[in-house]
């Protein structure tokens, strides 16, 4: 059976089919009837169906009695009764302001719409805020500071159509593929068509740019300011457009007079050739018939990201590039249905429908709508400030749902300690081990992918439905269903009439009374239904009562008429800020840090994470350096670092990369505390805030890097022999549970090999925090193993190795065991059916990277036996080592793309022979570097 729905991942929103036979998730492909995609995923929804293992999966609700203790299994009765009491409670203890809410992008539309309208109908407070908060809201203020409301006026179609795509503080490459995809299929279509990409570090995306402005992090405005200055100077602006169409050009005129390219250049660290950049930059969105930007993350996670985008958004203004095909400022958005949240109005600051919340006519119309007296005039707490509020004391009771905080926030040590501090904890959540559930009091069973019914809304405002493939495991609930649950045990603690207000018995009565709340807005859906959805597939708003699906092309984009959903219906420019970054780097903190996606890895990692092929392309978390620093400190890739900030230290391996410049590193945002013995990125990131949008500055932090002198390393590693033919997620997901520790048959090891390594990983995690550095992961493809890397500044004490040789199956009397007592070395590694399938390595571990080659393609051991345990860097003649994975879709690695460069090979000839980057094309623009690298060097 096929069921259509909507990958779960970022906010390009692409159409899936669901294949599984009523009972399990078997497999997943594009819908090709998708206007979103085509067809198309990338390598993480590609791999979907992988991820949809029972393993780590919350069943049942948990509570505990007090803190301290261990939760326990209890009913739904119980478990919605204890929390209705307890918010209940500490309403009527200390008013309805001491109760938040944080919920999340990834949730659908209806489930936001009911948390919304708990909060601000039935509870009365305006806390609830969402992750969005970290991912968009800087976009949504610039949007509405200038165009007057939270509207992306673009399209993916417009991609086809621009003459100059200006790509700034962006990576779709790896964090919207399948979009990328289309930019790519635009350039090649027409060469001449000009891509300028604005990024501190040379991407993939950068790669592809016919202009790379490599500027330093914070200049943005600067950047953008001085190309505004060149469009003046040179005469590119539209006067008549600015006249008829726009309001406070001439403040922001003035403002930009004396920002030349060659004081640009200078803030923005562009070097000798910066000026004439910039000038080419401006020239080439001037002289282009259509125009039109994309941004995301490196613009919105700033202290200025509002005004990031304001000063984007005023080069389509002032050109009158906006409202035409192929023009227009288009924000990529991060999340799957960060737009469906903010139509509903899900945050702090929002309203149902696009309304203001400072506007007490707007306020009026939604108690109107929902039949309560009024909705609170006072702004909620936003991420930050309601994390703050739960540290100082002042939220007593919190709800979390679909989301991770105690990875995902800023300055982790202290978004940690307020969620200890807080007295009442709820998590809503899928997956029972993210970081954030140690501190719930309260977990609640959710839905997750293939198990929801609803609808989400992508980056270019298109509602797609997403229907449910199956009945969620366990106990777990639709996240709508357990909201209404709650409200009808709350109302009537706090003397509200919760039945009326949450009729719903279906999602579709959700959507209807939101749909209809949107009547007259810029956003009006209200000619939108499930059943419409459903028989004319995937539709953009706005799309009133009149509208009619055949005149879908007059969606397309926005603002072609030139009016504007501003109070005097144009488009206002902004005088931006001159700041640059929250925090400087100095002599104490010289390295300008920044942070970023991964091509196969998606957020906390507690979905993409559980796919074992989605670390092949990197498998354990890194900073990214400049060789000159790295040198600098006489450092090499490869050594284990200490990374510190003003906030907190963390240890992470170095790599040196071309990619960044001197004086800057990266470090993934993606591992936490599941996957390090730290909080990783977070641990560095500060809190401080955008005025407008209250959006934290995640993207830079001022950080110092020293060796970390750790010399007691160990690698441990556990797969299994599994079978041929048997691949990942093919096990019998109904077998019973498997003790990792004790006896089992061959058969339940290759039919489980995927869960016993998720297990492993999961019973894993506790023992990260004991060392000084630990990094786990998954590796391999059809036949998982599990990979911990651990190293300590004391020696690792005899019992602790041997309790994770039991937890692995390796004090098994037939494995291979060395031991050297006085130089601290003990090895042992395990062999089933002629194949390597455990290791262990303490104290010398020069073989641990051919060995894990080894492990993970399955190679024989007849002929590697007896150099296993000995201390060779370089691998036997035997062991074939292939090296990091290129192409995950066709397991096609950088050793085997080398040899075929080496060879002679072109980039089409990769694709012929090696077929990499034929299926989901998320690796192409690694394979056309790789390429040129290899031409250069020949």
């Amino acid at each position: 059976m096929k069921t259509k729905a909507t990958c779960p991942y970022c906010g390009v929103g692409c159409g899936v089919l669901i294949e599984h036979d009523g009972r399990r998730i078997t497999g997943v492909a594009g819908d090709p009837e998708h206007p979103a995609n085509f067809g198309r995923l990338c390598t993480k929804g590609a791999t979907l169906h992988l991820s949809a293992r029972p393993e780590t999966r919350l069943l049942y609700p948990e509570l505990r009695a007090a803190r301290g203790l261990a939760r326990e299994r209890v009913g739904w009765d119980t478990a919605i009764a204890t929390a209705a009491e307890r918010f209940a409670a500490t309403i009527r203890e200390h008013g309805p302001d001491s109760v938040a809410f944080y919920i999340s992008g990834q949730l659908l539309t209806e489930d936001y719409y009911v948390f919304n309208k708990l909060v601000k109908g039935l509870i009365g407070t305006n806390n609830i805020d969402s992750n969005s908060r970290l991912c968009m809201s800087s976009a949504v203020a610039a949007y509405k500071q200038t165009l007057g409301a939270d509207a992306p006026p673009c399209s993916y179609e417009d991609f086809a159509q621009t003459d100059c795509l200006l790509i700034a503080g962006a990576n779709p490459s790896y964090a919207h593929p399948v979009a990328f995809r289309r930019i790519e299929d635009a350039k090649a279509a027409r060469p001449e068509m000009k891509i300028i990409v604005v990024d501190p570090r040379r991407t993939d995306t950068a790669a592809t740019a016919d202009l790379h402005l490599a500027i330093l992090p914070g200049t943005d405005i600067w950047l953008y300011n001085a190309m505004l200055n060149v469009l003046l100077w040179e005469g590119y602006v539209d006067n008549a457009f600015i006249r008829e169409h726009t309001e406070g050009f001439e403040a922001l005129r003035d403002h930009v007079r004396d920002v030349t390219p060659a004081i640009a250049a200078e803030v923005c660290g562009l070097g000798r050739r910066g000026a004439e950049d910039i000038v080419t930059a401006a020239r080439w969105w001037g002289e282009a018939k259509a125009a039109m930007s994309l941004w995301c993350q490196g613009l919105n996670q700033s202290t200025h990201g509002t005004h990031n985008g304001t000063a984007l958004i005023a080069l389509s203004l002032a050109t009158g590039k906006i409202g035409r095909p192929g023009c227009g400022p288009f924000s990529l958005t991060g999340q799957p249905n960060a737009m469906g949240g903010r139509e509903v109005g899900g945050m702090a600051n929002l309203m149902s429908g696009h309304r203001d919340l400072a506007n007490p006519e707007h306020r009026a119309e939604v108690a109107r709508l929902w039949g309560v007296e009024d909705v609170p005039s006072t702004p909620g707490l936003t991420a930050i400030e309601l994390f703050d509020a739960a540290y100082d004391g002042r939220i007593k009771a919190l709800w979390i749902a679909c989301t991770n905080p105690a990875q995902s926030l800023p300055e982790q040590e202290r978004v940690r300690e307020a969620l200890a501090r807080c007295d009442f904890v709820v998590l809503q959540e899928a997956y029972c081990n993210t970081e954030t559930a140690p501190f719930a009091d309260l977990l609640l069973p959710a839905a997750t992918w293939g198990e929801k019914e609803g609808t989400v809304t992508n980056s270019e405002r298109r509602i797609t439905r997403v229907h449910r493939a199956l009945t969620p495991p366990g106990e777990a609930r639709a996240d709508w269903r357990i909201v209404c649950d709650f409200a009808h045990e709350l109302g009537p603690r706090i003397g509200k009439e919760a039945a009326r207000l949450f009729p719903y018995a279906v999602p579709s009565e959700i959507f209807a009374e939101h749909a209809a709340s949107t009547a007259g807005r810029d956003l009006d859906i209200t000619g939108l239904s499930y059943d419409l959805l459903d028989s004319a597939g995937p539709q953009q708003w706005p799309f009133p009562k009149a509208a009619n699906v055949v005149d879908a092309a007059n969606r397309t984009r926005l603002y072609a008429d030139g009016r504007f959903p501003t109070a005097d219906g144009r488009a206002h420019f902004v005088v931006p800020t001159q700041a640059l970054t929250a925090e400087r780097a100095d002599a104490r903190y010289p390295l300008h840090l920044t942070t970023g996606r991964l091509r196969d890895q998606w957020h906390g990692m507690s979905r993409s994470g559980k796919v074992a092929r989605l670390y092949n392309h990197v498998d354990e978390a890194r900073i990214e350096m400049h060789a000159d620093d790295l040198a600098l400190r006489g450092l090499k890739s490869g050594d284990l670092v200490h990374v510190r900030s003003r906030r907190g230290d963390v240890v992470l391996r170095a790599e040196a990369s071309s990619e960044i410049r001197s004086g800057q590193a990266f470090i993934a945002m993606h591992w936490g505390g599941n996957s390090l013995n730290s909080a990783g990125a977070n641990a560095l990131t500060l809190r401080d805030f955008d005025p407008y949008s209250k959006q934290p500055e995640l993207k830079h932090a001022a950080v110092q890097v020293e060796k970390a002198v750790l010399p007691f390393q160990a690698l441990i590693m556990r797969g299994e022999p599994g079978a041929a033919g048997d691949e990942e997620g093919s096990g019998n997901d109904d077998a019973a549970p498997i003790e990792i520790a004790g006896k089992v048959t061959a058969g339940d090891l290759m039919a489980n090999a995927a869960g016993l390594a998720l297990e492993r990983a999961a019973a894993l995690a506790p023992w990260l925090e004991r060392f000084s550095y630990a990094s786990l992961a998954l590796a391999g493809r059809d036949h998982p193993a599990v990979v911990l890397r651990i190293a300590h500044h004391q020696p690792i004490p005899p019992e602790w190795l041997a309790e994770l040789d039991a937890l692995l199956g390796l004090d098994d009397e037939h494995c291979l065991a060395y031991s050297d007592t006085r130089r601290g070395i003990t090895k042992r590694a395990r062999i089933d059916d002629g194949l390597l399938v455990g290791l262990r390595l303490t104290g010398e571990t020069a073989a641990a990277g051919w060995l894990r080659d080894v492990l993970v393609e399955r190679q024989p051991t007849a002929d590697l036996r007896r150099w296993i345990l000995a201390p060779l860097a370089n691998p036997p003649e035997a062991a074939k080592t292939r090296g990091r994975i290129v192409c995950t879709c066709l397991n096609v690695s950088e050793s085997d793309i080398a040899a075929a460069i080496a060879g002679g090979a072109g980039f089409d000839d990769l694709q012929a022979k090696l077929r990499c980057g034929t299926t989901c094309g998320s690796c192409v623009p690694q394979i056309r570097r790789l390429v040129a690298a290899g031409q250069r060097a020949a």
